[in-house]
Order: C-alpha cells, then structure tokens, then sequence
C-alpha cells in the first residue's frame, strides 16, 4: 500500500502541472486583459501609460514566459496580488472564501451519503415493491433537475411560499396553527469567528446562525447527490445479492440481515467508493451554481467574480485548488477499494 501511495502521488506531479498549463492558458487568452477595467475607469489613460501598466503586469511577454514566471512563485507559496481586494489571493481563497465553501459542501456529502446509502438498500432489498417504485421515481426526478432550477424552486418554495401559508388544524378541542419560518434567501450571518473568541456570541449561538443561512444551500447541494447515489447503491447491492457467494451464504442458514449486511454490502459498497470520491471535485464545482443562486460568499462565487473581472490570480489560485482537490480525491478512493473490499492488494 505504502510503495503504491509513493507511485501514484509521483504521477499527480506531472498532472497537476498539466492541468495548470490548460488552466493558465485558457484564462490568458479568453478574450479582454485584467487592463480592460483599468481603461474603462481612465479613460484619458495614454498610451505610454498603459505600456507601463502592461509591463507592470507582465502582459507584454510572451505567454510561456508568464508561465513559468508564475510557477516559480506558486512554488513558493505566492498566488500573487489579488488587483480588485487587494490581498493575496492565496489568503483571499484559502482564508476567507474556502472554509465557507468546505462547510457547505461538506454538510452536503455527509447529508447525501446518511440518506442515499439506506434508500439505496431499502430500495434493492424491496425490489419492485411500492417502496422501491417511490423511490425509483423520486431518485429519477433528482437527478434529472438542474442545479440552478432545483435551487430557485427551494428558494420560492421555502422562502416565500410556506412562510405565507400558515399551517392550521385542529386536534379535538384544540386549534393549532403554525407559520413556517421564512428561510433566507441568500447571504451570510452577520458574525465572524472572532466574535467568538472575543466572547460577544457564544459557539452554539455562531453554529445556530450559520446553519441558518446554510439549509437552502446544503438542501441544493445535496438532494442531486442523494438521488444519484441512491441508484448506484440500489444496481451494486442487487448486483451482489444475486451473486453465487450470497446463495452460498443463504444455503447455510444465515439470517437474512446477516447476509445482507456482512456479505453483500460491504462488497457492493466499492462502485459507490469511486463515485463519491469522484464526486467531491464535483460538489465543488456545483457549489460555483448553487453559490451564485443564494449569493453565498464562498469559492463558487469567488471564481465567477474573478472571470467576470478578469482577476486572473485570484481565478488561478481557485482553480488549482479544484485539481489538485481533483488528484486527491481520486487516489483517496483508490487507496478506499482496499479497506472496502478485502480482495483488492495493492501491494
């Protein structure tokens, strides 16, 4: 395990350098220069002037040049200036804008993965039963919906539906109504750690807040997720359940929930290892729509903000970051097929 974890990050190396070549090249020559907005706002800016700005920003060298000059600072820890906030974008990105992004996507795995994997087997266990057609058909609708609809359908839905339609019944001699509570529609709490470690909020009142803003968002996020992930979980654990070793077993006079869950399970969770591995580049990159929808200020927003405004190095950290989360993720679910299903050495 150890010499084939050894090999395999020796080939991230190559193909992260790679995917920073396409990266830097496509954004160098997408249409426009970071100097567009610069002209745009001085227009009695001369030519000799905007020479200058050009060599300052190194746009007047060649583009392999740029390259490399830019390697040679990303390898020692320096993403350059961000020109619209004024920082460096690798503190930009990595301080302030992916720890928000890491909170919402990874509430979302770990909602989709707690609902999608019993579904899933509640589904192939009651194959063609009303529960498994329910399912089937709702995992279908999930995954067929596209990010930005099934988002802007949670936002009317939760966020200005329900709030003004009280709930009213009544129970005996008792009448109950009850208002929804009107979600946000996007944004952020007002609050910061520091006001935490200053003792102005307490922590339970930080985490409550937070995940306030955080269920529409971690709703989108996740619902496509589970839908997908249920129907894997369903094919693998049918898949196995007919196979010889699970006759075998039942032939013994094992009990059902014993063959279910220590012979077929384990063995059909290995499709679904890959596909979540796979799927948290993903989730990422889907934060970038589901972002944009409730204005959340995380990565997602941070990469369209930096296109559109042709911040490059705040664009280049970001995108980095995505392959090489990309790289780690898929040799983080090649080195889970082994602890998944013991007949897999990689040694």
């Amino acid at each position: 395990m150890i010499s084939y974890t050894l090999r395999r990050l020796l080939q991230i190396v190559p193909l992260l350098l790679a995917a920073s070549v396409v990266i830097f090249t496509l954004l160098t020559l997408q249409p426009g220069d970071p100097l567009d907005e610069i002209r745009q706002q001085n227009p009695q800016l001369t030519a000799e002037q905007l020479k200058e700005l050009e060599h300052a920003y190194g746009l007047d060298q060649p583009i392999y040049v740029r390259y490399f000059k830019w390697l040679g600072r990303v390898l020692q820890g320096d993403f350059g200036q961000s020109r619209t906030y004024a920082q460096p974008a690798a503190q930009y990105i990595f301080s302030e804008r992916m720890p928000k992004t890491l909170a919402l996507s990874g509430i979302a795995l770990l909602l989709a993965l707690m609902v999608a994997i019993p579904i899933g087997i509640l589904s192939a266990v009651r194959q063609y039963s009303l529960t498994d057609y329910s399912i089937t058909f709702f995992s279908f609708v999930g995954f067929s919906t596209p990010v930005f609809f099934l988002g802007i359908l949670l936002l009317y839905f939760f966020a200005i539906v329900l709030p003004e339609h009280p709930i009213n019944f009544s129970i005996g001699s008792f009448d109950i109504s009850w208002n929804w509570p009107a979600l946000p529609t996007g944004g952020r709490p007002n609050i910061f750690w520091s006001d935490v470690t200053e003792g102005t909020i307490n922590f339970f009142d930080f985490i409550g807040q937070w995940a306030y803003y955080l269920i529409l968002p971690v709703m989108t996020l996740s619902l496509i997720q589970m839908a997908t992930w249920t129907r894997f979980m369903r094919a693998s654990l049918l898949e196995v359940l007919s196979q010889d070793f699970i006759r075998t077993a039942r032939s013994k006079g094992l009990a059902e929930r014993k063959v279910l869950y220590k012979h077929a399970l384990r063995n059909s969770l290995v499709p679904i290892v890959t596909l979540v591995g796979l799927a948290i580049p993903n989730i990422f990159g889907g934060a970038v729509i589901t972002e944009t929808i409730f204005s959340y200020p995380g990565m997602g927003t941070a990469i369209l903000e930096s296109l559109t405004g042709k911040d490059y190095n705040v664009a280049m950290a970001a995108l980095t970051f995505l392959a090489v989360l990309t790289a780690f993720s898929t040799l983080l679910a090649d080195l889970l097929y082994a602890v998944v299903d013991p007949r897999i050495r990689y040694d």
